[in-house]
């Protein structure tokens, strides 16, 4: 359900609504695992054009799997507080127009990377926004409480798309760097769901933090996060990583495991904190991907 369009809002107004559906700020952590994957790929600094390439490329397709995502989500979008403000809601953009928007993004991603980068890339961003739209959006994310951990392969892909933009194939670097990606996603996104649980309770969406119990959260937030860890370390041997990445993995990992294990222990006490203390791990786990990803691109510079 939505409100009447606002017919007051002006040009930038309407240019805001529109960049808004497209969720710049996790287009932005899509982005930084990007680079990083670029610079190991090549050994050293890519060719620059390739690498603006290949983020407006891969901004364009997050842009548009979003953009997606809100048009299909706008029912459950009114009804939940962290949401009810996004432009589909208010009505500063039809579905209409929406719809447009999103798939001419996403055809213009795909012929960017057939012409500018190369089909591989391509095919890889179609299945990319394909698994966040068809499989997460519409398949997974109203059925199962496990939505996050499949649906989040899709946030995944820039790595692969990243190390195909400059070798034009696949290894098993990028392998272990899908994986980090892929359990850091749990961890990274429940605590947030648990922040709002009531409102994904109200909207229906059975994420595990509103079907099962914290404690349960936890435990399955620390399992995710030692296989997170595995492969953080993976990565080691497989891309001849430095002494330097090692270390900053693993005070990585330590700190935060530190912060999942806070979690568990404030559930099995009971304490009411809970909100706060899931929102810490939720903010820790972008500094955690931050920084680590960070290492990867530094650590490809240094002489030993």
């Amino acid at each position: 359900m939505t409100t009447s369009p606002i017919a007051s809002g002006g040009l930038r107004d309407r240019v805001g609504a529109y960049v808004a559906l497209t969720k710049p700020r996790i287009i932005e952590l899509l982005l930084v695992t990007t680079i990083p994957t670029m610079f190991l790929a090549q050994g050293g600094l890519p060719n620059l054009w390739l690498v603006l390439g290949t983020l407006v490329g891969g901004a364009l397709a997050a842009g548009s799997a979003n953009a997606y995502n809100c048009y299909y989500d706008r029912d459950i979008d009114a009804v939940m507080n962290r949401t009810k403000r996004r432009p589909l809601v208010t009505g500063e953009v039809t579905p209409r127009n929406a719809l447009i928007f999103a798939t001419v993004l996403g055809v213009v991603s795909l012929v960017w990377f057939a012409l500018l980068i190369n089909a591989f890339t391509a095919w890889l961003t179609f299945a990319a926004i394909a698994l966040y739209v068809v499989f997460y959006t519409m398949i997974l994310k109203r059925r199962t409480s496990q939505n996050i951990v499949w649906g989040g392969v899709a946030g995944c892909m820039p790595v692969f798309i990243g190390w195909a933009a400059v070798t034009g194939s696949l290894s098993w670097a990028p392998v272990a760097l899908f994986g980090v990606i892929f359990f850091w996603t749990p961890p990274h996104y429940w605590p947030l769901s648990v922040k709002f649980k009531k409102d994904y309770a109200e909207a229906g969406v059975p994420m595990l933090p509103v079907v099962a119990s914290e404690r349960r959260v936890a435990v399955e937030m620390i399992v995710y996060t030692v296989a997170m860890v595995a492969c953080s370390l993976i990565l080691v041997p497989l891309a001849h990583m430095t002494w330097v990445y090692t270390v900053v993995a693993v005070v990585l990992a330590l700190w935060f495991g530190w912060q999942t294990w806070l979690m568990l222990d404030n559930a099995r006490h009971g304490r009411a904190k809970t909100g706060k203390i899931a929102m810490n791990v939720f903010h820790a786990s972008i500094t955690y991907l931050t920084i680590l990803f960070v290492a990867v691109a530094v650590d490809v510079f240094l002489p030993f």
